[in-house]
């Protein structure tokens, strides 16, 4: 297994992902029946996804706070941002949102997206470890 010694940059942005997944999560599942009305979605997905947030923001933060990271788990943390990204994207033709149920998961989608690429630029940025 590889190993990569953590820029700046990919440890505070995987701190970043870690604190909209949690802020997100929470809100998605405190909320989840007025939300998923407001936004016409489904009320298991919108609960779901907040579900799988919880966790998921545990596991992001705790790889921010580390300064050597296996570089084929930051890549798979990339790759599924990218997939909840584009994923999310193509819930809005499975589904029949409402215009703020449209804003909010393509808003989401957007920044999911920008984390993820900022988390690839902070990857390409951290040094190999020295073996």
């Amino acid at each position: 297994m590889r190993f990569v010694q953590s820029s700046a940059l990919l440890r505070n942005v995987l701190i970043v992902d870690a604190a909209f997944s949690g802020a997100s999560g929470v809100t998605l599942v405190g909320a989840a029946a007025p939300l998923a009305a407001i936004f016409g979605l489904p009320h298991a997905l919108v609960l779901g996804a907040g579900v799988f947030l919880l966790p998921y923001a545990l596991f992001v933060g705790t790889l921010g706070l580390s300064a050597q990271l296996p570089r084929g788990l930051v890549w798979f943390v990339v790759a599924g941002n990218a997939v909840w990204a584009i994923e999310s994207v193509l819930t809005l033709a499975q589904t029949s949102p409402t215009q703020a149920g449209i804003a909010a998961v393509i808003g989401q989608a957007a920044i999911v997206a920008a984390i993820g690429g900022a988390q690839a630029i902070g990857l390409k940025r951290s040094g190999l470890r020295p073996a």
